[in-house]
């Protein structure tokens, strides 16, 4: 699966590798997290271009996106016939560039962090597939889901699942919706090849989502792994202020 991943290559680099037609400049995320905006690549009137989305997939029919869980992720085995995905694979098909993507080990009963990318460190593209979603007032919101397949024997050690990864020379084809028909792109959808990515046990920072800095992606040294592992001094609970609680019906937008 795919739940958090990093994007850290120069906009100017990545708008080369990719070729859209926008010139975006951002700043490089070390630590994205679903439902946020991130940067996706379509092909539109002929050209490519760069849109940000919101990381979780909302298909078009969805009435109330507040009772609707996101998805982040797109099985390649059911794509086609999936409700929420079988219209996006035939006319909604992009790409995310990323430079890596963590994936959770279970260690002991401690779920460790690990950081997995290229082997000789290039940048990557997802796969992904795009939904417009619209509400009864007009709205819309751009979302977009990372699409998946079983993991090679070497990345298999981490997890099971790992997300699909299109080579530049497939992007055209990938990327090109008009022919409506995916019987030549269903192959594309699997994992990268064994000893095509590396990847090392970095800090549990990476759990919260508030932490995004370059430190995240350095690699755990035994000592630093074990005093993570140490159990922390307890902190005295802080007084409560008096606070007024909300409703509890937050919105996904």
């Amino acid at each position: 699966m795919c739940g958090r991943f990093v994007i850290t290559s120069p906009p100017a680099a990545l708008r080369e590798m990719f070729g859209y037609i926008e010139q975006p400049n951002f700043p490089p995320r070390y630590n994205v997290a679903p439902t946020q905006p991130i940067p996706v690549v379509l092909l539109q009137n002929g050209g490519r271009h760069f849109q940000l989305m919101r990381w979780g997939l909302i298909p078009s029919w969805v009435k109330d996106p507040r009772t609707f869980s996101l998805l982040i992720n797109a099985r390649s085995e059911t794509v086609r016939e999936k409700p929420a995905f079988k219209n996006a694979i035939k006319r909604r098909r992009a790409l995310i560039p990323a430079d890596g993507y963590y994936e959770w080990q279970d260690a002991g009963g401690r779920k460790r962090p690990f950081f997995i990318h290229r082997r000789d460190g290039h940048p990557l593209a997802f796969a992904a597939l795009a939904e417009t979603w619209m509400g009864p007032n007009g709205e819309e919101q751009d979302t977009v889901a990372i699409v998946t397949a079983p993991a090679s024997p070497d990345l298999a050690q981490l997890h099971h699942r790992v997300p699909v990864t299109i080579r530049p020379a497939q992007f055209a084809r990938w990327l090109d919706c008009l022919p409506n028909d995916v019987d030549d792109v269903m192959p594309m959808l699997k994992g990268p090849e064994v000893g095509e990515f590396a990847w090392h046990q970095v800090t549990m920072r990476v759990n919260a989502v508030a932490n995004d800095d370059a430190q995240l992606l350095l690699p755990m040294t035994a000592d630093e792994i074990a005093a993570e592992d140490a159990p922390q001094p307890k902190k005295a609970a802080p007084r409560k202020a008096a606070v007024r609680e909300d409703d509890g019906q937050g919105s996904l937008f």
